[in-house]
């Protein structure tokens, strides 16, 4: 297992090529510059979480999800607490959702985050080109801010600090 020293993860997923299913990777990268200089921030993009997370998960003080959602209205953008699931479906081996990766981290390590939050982008297509909808184009920044004020609050946490 990683460090056990307290840090942040944001661990984003989705495909650049695949249109508004990169605004995940897209976010993780300017999540990345912004905190480059803070060592507890620790960014990880990924085309699909898989159970090889659950190490890095299991360090973590704080873990931020970012991904797009096919359930919103494209640019929707939505932030909040990721419960992990407690259901006995078979986990898949190749894809896992936040909750399922949650589950598997608490079940692997018997360790989990303090703090673990959601953040997804509603998607208006996931047609093959890069780039992205309009409507994704115009959440860009309001999901920046979103990112970085999640993350001075935790940085502020004194349990990190």
């Amino acid at each position: 297992m990683t460090s056990k020293s307290p840090r942040i993860l944001i661990l984003a997923c989705g495909n650049t090529l695949r249109e508004d299913d990169g605004v995940g990777p897209w976010l993780a990268e300017w999540s990345d510059e912004r905190f480059a200089a803070r060592a507890k921030v620790h960014v990880i993009s990924r085309h699909q979480w898989t159970p090889e997370l659950t190490d890095e998960i299991a360090a973590a003080w704080a873990v931020l999800f970012v991904d797009c959602a096919m359930d919103a209205e494209p640019g929707q953008i939505r932030c909040g607490p990721v419960q992990s699931d407690d259901q006995e479906p078979a986990l898949a081996t190749h894809h896992l959702d936040a909750g399922q990766l949650l589950r598997l981290t608490t079940e692997l390590y018997d360790a989990r985050p303090t703090s673990c939050l959601l953040l997804t982008v509603g998607a208006g297509s996931l047609e093959l080109r890069e780039g992205f909808s309009a409507a994704v184009e115009q959440a860009l920044p309001e999901a920046c801010r979103l990112i970085e004020t999640t993350i001075a609050e935790w940085l502020a946490t004194t349990e990190i600090a």
